[in-house]
């Protein structure tokens, strides 16, 4: 699941819309609780909607329940199960990271759960480059999962690829091989585009040195490399590859903190940044947020006055009228806005109470 994903399920509406959470377990004997579990929560969900509706008029969407709920693999779960239905619709997501156990009726899909654990867990895209399967992966920590659309896998059909490389004496067969694998790699460029737009994250590319080289020279998206993985990993596993990327995220998005707390430290000098969770949300929703760096686990209730642009601490996150979590907002506003979000290790941003907006301007 990918902010695409999360998009594009907020835009379903009509009532009813079934949201059904869980955490599931990745080994024996956790799992062996989980299809209970599922189960349970259908039967919940059923008896909900029969309670409002007749038996007639909500059968083909219990049925599409049913459906999906069997359909789940559980000798391949994660940590979090999602499963969306309504009259229309009906698709499940493994998640990475772990789910409360609830059931929602609404008029549109419950995704706030998933649009926290999102904002708050470490993810990026692997682009896997090769003349025959180039592959996308969504990556959370140490878990792969391949995009399959938007044009990937890509495989390299033209000469020098499946096309053989044109022939004939005095031709140089390695500059016209050269020039068309620089051909297929800006379309892989250009495919991987969508993908950042809707989810701007870092991006691990792994190839051989060949491979690395020409991406390199033709990608517009340099700026959101945050490292590489050489070698020909053509066949290595989704999991595997994730074994050999994580550490090296890991380590880049380490380095990346310490590079933005030097550049909180020129913005305090240049007066280009604002300290609080108030005065971050204020400009922040103004368009003016370059980098919001957080506190992993600052969270703060709050509601909003009449105007909208300021805050106010809420003692009792659950009231009807507070937001449970403001910074997440916040988080979701700074992204909205193109600006970008950094998670810092709790305690580096004491002196601006866990919180600090680098400003555009």
């Amino acid at each position: 699941m990918n902010r695409h994903d999360i998009f594009l399920l907020q835009q379903v509406s009509g009532y009813p819309a079934l949201t059904l959470t869980l955490p599931t377990h990745r080994t024996t004997p956790d799992n062996r609780q989980d299809p209970i579990r599922v189960k349970n929560l259908v039967t919940q969900a059923a008896n909900r909607l029969l309670g409002e509706f007749s038996k007639r008029d909500i059968e083909p969407l219990l049925a599409r329940l049913e459906k999906l709920a069997g359909d789940i693999d559980y000798r391949y779960t994660l940590d979090g199960l999602v499963l969306f239905v309504n009259h229309d619709f009906a698709r499940s997501f493994q998640t990475p990271f772990t789910l409360p156990e609830r059931v929602i009726v609404d008029d549109t899909f419950f995704t706030r759960d998933l649009v926290f654990a999102m904002n708050r867990t470490p993810r990026y895209w692997t682009l896997v480059l090769s003349e025959k399967a180039t592959r996308l992966f969504d990556g959370t920590r140490d878990i792969l999962l391949e995009i399959q659309e938007g044009g990937f896998p890509m495989v390299h059909t033209g000469p020098g690829g499946e096309q053989p490389l044109p022939g004939g004496f005095g031709v140089k067969k390695s500059a016209y091989r050269d020039e068309y694998q620089r051909k297929f790699f800006r379309e892989v460029d250009a495919a991987l585009k969508p993908f950042l737009v809707d989810d701007p994250l870092p991006v691990a590319v792994v190839g051989v040195d060949r491979s690395l080289a020409f991406f390199n020279e033709i990608t517009a998206h340099k700026s959101a490399i945050l490292t590489t993985l050489t070698g020909n990993h053509d066949k290595t596993s989704a999991y595997d590859l994730g074994q050999l990327v994580w550490p090296l995220i890991k380590r880049s998005l380490h380095e990346q903190r310490q590079e933005r707390l030097a550049e909180l430290d020129k913005a305090v000098s240049e007066q280009k940044y604002v300290s609080t969770v108030g005065e971050a949300w204020r400009l922040a929703n103004e368009g003016r947020g370059r980098f919001l760096l957080v506190e992993e686990d600052f969270h703060f209730p709050a509601r909003l006055d009449e105007t909208g642009m300021h805050l106010l601490p809420a003692a009792d996150p659950t009231a009807p009228d507070v937001m449970d979590d403001a910074v997440d907002e916040l988080i979701e506003t700074v992204l909205r806005k193109q600006g970008q979000v950094v998670f810092m290790e709790n305690g580096q941003l004491a002196a601006h109470q866990r919180i600090a907006l680098i400003l555009r301007y």
